[in-house]
């Protein structure tokens, strides 16, 4: 029988549950690196054409590629083998899905689109949406995609990055303003959503996107809460696309209203939504303003983790529109039950790379698992690109979304300059 045409293959025995299985593989991941088996993060920088052979394609870089495909490639099989699903799927469909993003990767690389600060997501996204929209994939690649799995994957790496001592050591007025400014900017961008009749899940996907750390915030919500990867698609271009301008033009504006650069650093950490963004922006403004900003920015990616467990609390409490059941009181093992583990993944390896682990210990594997996050994460985008059609980006509908976006993030500008002055002026 063609397999296009065939219903899908029977799925295995079930030895874990998704959330459970992402956090084995994030820790086994950490614990190979721990070991000593680090593999090298491969460069992707470019400037010329000629650069293609004489820096992407060396050898040392091509072992690299290489390494980090053998490694995803077999997590990814025993992902698929720990949740049930069918092997000869991944087998078939990730070879497919790794090469997607590795094109992205080398895009996304180019020094003068670096310079511009376009995130590896977005061209791992639209590639994914070229592919999927303009050529009639096979039934095998669609079924073999696993969205969720990369994406989560890609979060319990993330906890490695998010060092609670570095910012209490930086000092507490920037976890202070974050806090100020990701309650305020939550709540606006909530109570902005609901007026607009926004749905729930993407109502609590661009709350998060917008208050919290952008793409990564969208990212752990949407898990939190099991939401659409269509609305997440959308929210992530939201937030890629809104960092650029912001980009350019807030340095200039608080140098216009003569600004601190304390303040200006703390505006510009507290405001835009991607760090890279953060980071060219505070260069921009000044060395101090750099600082600053990079500090706050990282504050907020530290609540990431808290307000993840508190949505997923929310999550369990609400009423269930569609069976039209009130959760009223909903006991700790119902709680437990719905609660995303790999936010758990995630709390683990913060604390362990935080208060557990010597600087001597993980600085030499920093680089290498910051690179495997990226890729999972590029990974999981290339995917949501290949399963999303155009016309659920652009359809009517997703005007009010857009505008309580657009709403959010003015009051998240005007907010967090006050925050920002009180605090900092």
């Amino acid at each position: 029988m063609n397999a296009d045409v065939q219903s899908a293959p029977p799925r295995n025995t079930v030895f874990l549950s998704e959330d459970w299985t992402v956090v084995v593989l994030g820790a086994c991941l950490i614990a190979i690196s721990l070991a000593g088996f680090i593999i090298p993060a491969p460069s992707f920088v470019w400037q010329q054409p000629a650069d293609i052979t004489t820096s992407l394609l060396t050898a040392s870089n091509g072992f690299a590629i290489l390494a980090q495909f053998g490694l995803t490639y077999s997590i990814a099989l025993a992902g698929t083998l720990l949740v049930g699903k069918p092997i000869r799927l991944t087998l078939l469909g990730f070879p497919v899905v790794f090469m997607s993003t590795l094109i992205a990767l080398w895009l996304a690389g180019n020094k003068t689109l670096k310079d511009l600060n376009l995130e590896a997501v977005i061209f791992s996204l639209s590639i994914g949406l070229l592919i999927g929209n303009l050529v009639a994939l096979p039934q095998w690649l669609r079924q073999s995609l696993a969205t969720e799995l990369f994406v989560k994957i890609g979060l319990v790496l993330l906890g490695t990055t998010v060092i609670f001592g570095d910012i209490l050591k930086a000092g507490s007025l920037g976890l202070l303003q974050a806090l100020a400014v990701v309650v305020s900017v939550w709540y606006f961008a909530y109570w902005i959503s609901k007026r607009l009749k926004v749905d729930e899940e993407l109502t609590m996907m661009l709350a998060s996107a917008v208050s919290i750390c952008g793409v990564s915030a969208a990212i752990a919500t949407s898990g939190a809460i099991h939401g659409d990867s269509k609305k997440l698609s959308y929210v992530i271009s939201l937030v890629l696309i809104t960092a650029i301008p912001m980009m350019l033009l807030m340095p200039y504006a608080a140098q216009a209203m003569q600004l601190s650069p304390e303040v200006t650093g703390a505006w510009l950490g507290g405001t835009i939504d991607t760090s890279g963004a953060v980071v060219a922006a505070g260069t921009l403004a000044g060395e101090q303003a750099l600082k600053i900003s990079t500090i706050v920015k990282f504050s907020q990616n530290v609540l990431l983790g808290i307000a993840a467990f508190a949505i997923s609390v929310y999550w369990t409490y609400r009423p269930n529109q569609a069976e039209g059941v009130q959760h009223d009181k909903p006991t700790l093992a119902v709680i437990w039950e719905r609660f995303p583990k790999f936010v758990l993944g995630f709390l683990g390896a913060s604390l362990l790379f935080s208060f557990v682990l010597s600087p001597s210990v993980t600085e030499p594997i920093k680089g290498s698992l910051k690179s495997l996050q990226g890729l999972w994460f590029a990974l999981a985008f290339t995917s949501i690109g290949l399963e999303t059609r155009f016309t659920d980006l652009i359809k009517v509908d997703n005007r009010r979304p857009l505008y309580a976006f657009l709403s959010a993030q003015v009051f998240n500008i005007a907010i967090t300059l006050v925050i920002a002055y009180c605090l900092f002026g």
